[in-house]
């Protein structure tokens, strides 16, 4: 009886010695390594925009983000929605500039690696997505004549020691845009050709050296990457770095069951790509039918890769070249957002459909139909303790 209790004592203390190191088969670990912070690449140069390393554009791209100057009526500016707290981003289901916009604020961290920009992808660079808010009537309420007067007298010295001399500016008018109201749209229509063309290039700068700036925002490493290197190092995760049962559970599901790494892969745990997954339309805002209706605007932008601003070759051009155009796949489809740090940034999806990561997860669990096209999600039919994994599991993501 002794001799039985002192085995019996043996296997308890071995089972308990194990329980904090977590099973993963070899498929598991190589599939949570390659979602480590470390194997972010280096960020590509960008071609289009040959200041996109530059310094001097970074720190100007800087005082720009932050200037309410840069807005028609002096009091928004791209931090207004990109708040430098909040991750980059405002914690509204909507951002609010000038108005009430119909989507959510993205956050910023690590966005130079995407190829498309705006949660539709109507913009192919970074210096391109950067210049759209700042004329549109429901976030910086601008326009690109003023911008450039307003670059001259305020930083003109600093512009054209990076981008060289400014175009003469006095014949161009105070207001004047193909995108504004009826009278900034008749004052440019009545800009000669190269007058029109210069205030652009200006334009394209302003958006050169914003992007510069935003190259810079990294995604700090969270408790997953110290987990995820412990594991690949083959060493027992310590301190903050140890998950506990629930969350080890939500990791499997993450990269098995629930399939979620299927588009939130990489070390930023997003695809790039656009996904209909069955998100239900807000109430009150104007239809949205995501990445089917950005095709057209990309393929217009004056300022798009194919456009005379861009830098360098157009074999920089390839996802505009062999951009997909049509097909039902992507009608209600949306960019798949980075799920780091998304647990302190509520509300979720592209127009803050969701309020919690619960509820994200239920939805993903119940994979309702789409009000149009075909959600590409299925039914998972988790439950109860599975979903809270999960939500476990994503706060990790976290710092």
């Amino acid at each position: 009886m002794a001799r039985f209790s002192s085995l019996l004592a043996l296997v308890v203390v071995a089972v308990l010695a194990g329980c904090g190191r977590p099973e993963f088969s070899d498929a598991e670990k190589q599939t949570i390594a390659s979602l480590a912070l470390s194997k972010l690449p280096p960020l590509k140069p960008d071609t289009t925009n040959r200041f996109a390393d530059v310094p001097a554009a970074a720190a100007l791209g800087s005082t720009l983000f932050f200037d309410t100057g840069m807005s028609g009526g002096g009091t928004v500016s791209c931090s207004t929605c990109h708040k430098i707290d909040r991750q980059f981003q405002d914690d509204l289901p909507q951002a609010v500039g000038v108005g009430r916009t119909n989507r959510r604020t993205m956050p910023l961290a690590g966005v130079a690696h995407d190829p498309w920009f705006f949660w539709d992808g109507r913009r192919d660079s970074l210096w391109a997505q950067a210049l759209t808010p700042l004329e549109n009537p429901l976030e910086q309420a601008g326009n690109r004549a003023a911008f450039a007067h307003y670059i001259k007298a305020r930083f003109g010295e600093r512009y054209e020691r990076i981008f060289g001399p400014l175009p003469n500016l006095s014949g161009v008018p105070a207001n004047a845009s193909p995108l504004g109201t009826d009278a900034e749209k008749a004052a440019w229509n009545a800009m000669p050709a190269s007058q029109a063309e210069e205030v652009n290039r200006v334009f394209a700068n302003i958006g050169k050296a914003v992007a510069a700036f935003e190259r810079s925002i990294a995604p700090p490493q969270t408790r997953f990457d110290r987990f995820a290197n412990d594991l690949a190092a083959g060493a027992e995760p310590k301190g903050d770095a140890a998950f506990s049962p629930e969350e080890i559970l939500g990791l499997k599901l993450f990269i098995g069951k629930a399939n979620c790494v299927t588009c939130h892969n990489g070390a930023r745990f997003a695809d790039g790509s656009f996904h209909n997954t069955g998100v239900p339309p807000v109430a009150g805002l104007p239809p949205d039918r995501g990445r089917v209706d950005a095709v057209a605007q990309v393929e217009a932008d004056p300022f798009n890769c194919f456009g005379a601003f861009r830098d360098g070759d157009a074999s920089a051009c390839r996802e505009l070249r062999f951009m997909v155009k049509t097909g039902p796949e992507l009608v209600r489809a949306y960019k798949t957002p980075s799920l780091r740090g998304a647990a302190t940034r509520p509300p979720y999806m592209h127009a803050g459909q969701f309020s919690s990561l619960d509820e994200v997860v239920a939805h993903y669990s119940k994979a309702p139909a789409s009000v149009e096209g075909v959600s590409e999600v299925h039914p998972l039919q988790l439950s109860d303790r599975e979903r809270a994994a999960l939500v476990a599991f994503l706060k990790t993501l976290t710092e």
